[in-house]
C-alpha cells in the first residue's frame, strides 16, 4: 500500500527529517510512505509552486491512501494545503485516514485566539459576528465526515503531547490501521 503523507509538516525547521521518520514508520509497518518533500523541486525557478502542485497530485494520483496531519496550524484550524488534499483524495475514493495532536474542540481553539460570544439569536459569535462551528468536533465537519465515509474516525490523543510537532503516536496509529486495511485486502 503507497500512502501520501500530507500535512503541514513540510514547513517545520527540521521537515526532511520528520519525513524520514515518517516513512520509516510506514514501512515498519510494512507500509510505503510517500512524503511530498521526496519530489526534488528547484525554489529559485519561476513555476517552482506549480511545480510542487503537479508533483504533489502525482503522488496522490499513484497512493492508495492519505494520512494527514490536521493538527491545527497557524490558527485554530488544519492547514489549507493538507485540507485540500484530504479531499482530493476522497473525491478519488481513495482510503482517507488523518490525525491531530491538538484533541481540543474547534470551538475550544478558536476561544483560544478569540473573544467568543453568544448571539441574541443563541448562536455562537467570533468578534467579528460570525457564527462558530460547534459541534464538539476537533475540527470543520467535512473534513471529520469525510474521514468517517472514506477511512476511519479523527485519530486524536487524550490530551496534546508536549511537542505537538514532533511526537508521531497519532500518525503511527493512523498508519497502523492503514496496514491493517491493507492485510485484509490482501487476505
Amino acid at each position: 500500500m503507497k500512502i501520501y503523507l500530507a500535512g503541514p509538516d513540510v514547513f517545520l525547521p527540521d521537515a526532511v527529517e520528520i519525513g524520514r521518520r515518517k516513512t520509516e514508520i510506514c514501512a515498519r509497518h510494512g507500509v510505503s510512505g510517500h512524503y511530498p518533500l521526496d519530489n526534488a523541486v528547484d525554489l529559485s525557478a519561476a513555476d517552482a509552486s506549480l511545480t510542487i502542485f503537479k508533483g504533489n497530485q502525482a503522488m496522490m494520483d499513484a497512493a492508495d491512501a492519505i494520512i494527514a496531519n490536521l493538527t491545527p496550524f497557524r490558527g485554530p484550524s488544519a492547514d489549507a494545503g493538507t485540507v485540500y488534499e484530504l479531499g482530493y483524495m476522497a473525491g478519488r475514493g481513495k482510503l482517507c485516514l488523518a490525525y491531530s495532536n491538538d484533541p481540543a474542540s474547534y470551538r475550544e481553539r478558536v476561544a483560544r485566539l478569540y473573544r467568543v460570544t453568544t448571539s441574541p439569536d443563541g448562536r455562537l459569535i467570533d468578534p467579528e459576528g460570525l457564527t462558530v462551528e460547534d459541534f464538539g468536533w476537533p475540527d470543520n465537519l467535512m473534513m471529520i465526515h469525510a474521514l468517517d465515509l472514506h477511512g476511519c474516525p479523527l485519530v486524536t490523543p487524550r490530551q496534546a503531547p508536549a511537542d505537538i510537532w514532533h511526537d508521531l503516536a497519532s500518525f503511527e496509529a493512523c498508519v497502523r490501521l492503514a496496514a491493517g486495511r491493507a492485510t485484509s485486502k490482501s487476505s
